[in-house]
């Protein structure tokens, strides 16, 4: 079994795992394949810096992932799954994105609750200043559930939705022991003790108790604060969060934490197969990342890079360009080569067994796998 707990998100027709030194994605490539692409943690300086896992700064830091690593990701996955190109983004298309992203995440969940709970009270002036606060918390619940309720109507999210729920339901598998196959990873619940919908709904919470301090201060003296202080909002929310996965065992603080289980029926859904093979080779490529073991009997479902992928897409592109300007000047075009094969892919019946012939792993002292040492940060799943 890994000894650091995974985490990770969905995204357009893909997964995202995060590992200790490493994240792997895979996505669902148009022509049917999966394919993917790791990256080490380890070249950004934020995860560089020890002070990276300190308590209250590690809640930061994964923000920091779950935003612009996220983000770029996201992007990337919507590029490859419609042209089968992942088209590598420059720094400043994510900067945009992310921005308006984060102005239009803080200015309706933060902002708007506000704004309605100070209408409120003009309506109402016996409301005090603790009644108002608590009002704005309602607001903010009823808005942030609303939103997802709305956003679920698509059918793009649905299928994000369903990624959701099989990025969970393999990481379940991992964590307990079971070869990573489809059947395996089937029988385990969708939502996830550690997962970014209940990290949100305990933010939601947090604000509550947090904005209390702020009872009685004007508009713009409050939005200016709120807006400074969602980073500590999100620090102890982390915190919170972390504290209730460890001690989910307990049955008060299980009760306690069963509303955020409960709002994951909304962000997750059930897989099919496809899905769940799409999890299984992001999960599979952040352990190997991390020079883990993958779970003895784990079936490998066919894989190439998203190089090759993009590399074959650019020579299709290329071959269909050219035969239809021969078309055009009436010249026959050439034949395919029938000997060309594709190269990259993993047999799709390969077992953990026989895993060793098809990926180098790193090996410690005695042949076992190299210790790069657990950092006290654990990812959202």
């Amino acid at each position: 079994m890994a000894r650091f707990n995974y985490g990770g998100q969905a995204l357009i027709e893909g997964v995202l795992m995060r590992g200790r030194d490493a994240i792997a994605v895979a996505v669902r490539h148009p022509d049917g394949d999966v394919v993917w692409e790791a990256e080490r943690l380890s070249d950004s300086l934020v995860h560089r810096h020890r002070a990276a896992n300190w308590p209250f700064v590690r809640g930061l830091v994964v923000l920091y992932e779950t935003l612009v690593v996220g983000t770029k990701w996201l992007t990337r996955s919507a590029a490859i799954s419609a042209a089968g190109e992942g088209v590598e983004l420059g720094g400043g298309v994510v900067a945009l994105t992310l921005t308006i992203s984060l102005a239009f995440g803080i200015g309706l969940f933060f902002v708007l609750p506000l704004l309605l709970s100070q209408a409120a009270s003009v309506a109402a002036p016996s409301v005090g200043s603790l009644g108002k606060n608590l009002l704005e918390g309602l607001i903010r619940l009823v808005v942030f559930v609303g939103y997802l309720l709305l956003i679920s109507r698509s059918a793009e999210i649905g299928r994000v939705f369903q990624y959701h729920g099989a990025e969970h339901m393999s990481i379940h598998a991992l964590e307990h022991g079971d070869a990573l196959t489809p059947a395996n990873v089937r029988r385990y619940p969708t939502a996830h003790q550690r997962c970014g919908t209940e990290f949100l709904l305990v933010v939601v919470i947090v604000s509550i108790l947090v904005f209390s301090l702020l009872a009685g201060q004007g508009l713009i003296v409050s939005i200016i604060a709120r807006l400074a202080l969602i980073p500590v909002i999100v620090a102890v929310s982390y915190e919170v969060l972390r504290w209730g996965a460890k001690h989910r065992s307990n049955a008060v603080v299980r009760w306690i934490y069963m509303p955020g289980i409960w709002l994951q029926a909304i962000t997750t859904r059930q897989p099919d197969d496809s899905m769940i093979e799409v999890a299984i080779v992001s999960l599979q490529e952040a352990l190997w990342a991390d020079g883990e073991a993958i779970p003895e009997g784990s079936v490998y479902p066919a894989r190439r890079t998203m190089a090759e992928a993009g590399a074959e897409t650019r020579r299709a592109r290329e071959a269909a360009e050219r035969e239809a300007s021969l078309d055009a000047a009436g010249v026959p075009a050439l034949a395919e080569d029938p000997d060309e094969v594709r190269v990259g892919a993993i047999p799709a019946a390969v077992t953990a067994t026989d895993s060793d012939e098809q990926r180098p792993r790193p090996a410690g002292p005695a042949g076992g796998q190299v210790d790069l040492g657990a950092p006290d940060k654990e990812p959202l799943a």
